[in-house]
């Protein structure tokens, strides 16, 4: 069997960084007052994702989803 090997593995570990510097870099313009707006906004779309995928799985049945 013939394995096929990349010349550097994924490193997750230096995915993450890149994306955290991204974020710091987006956060260090902001005042505390947008820091906070646009943590609740991801937070809000997150939750709404979270709903559609939980109706996509049990069905728009409250019950199933709590």
């Amino acid at each position: 069997m013939c394995v096929k090997m990349n010349k550097k593995p994924f490193d997750c570990v230096e995915m993450k960084h890149q994306a955290a510097e991204k974020v710091q870099a987006r956060l260090a313009e902001m005042t505390p007052e947008e820091q906070q707006a646009y943590w609740d906004h991801l937070t809000a779309v997150f939750h709404d994702e979270q709903a559609r995928r939980r109706r996509e799985k049990y069905g728009d049945d409250d019950a199933a989803v709590a």
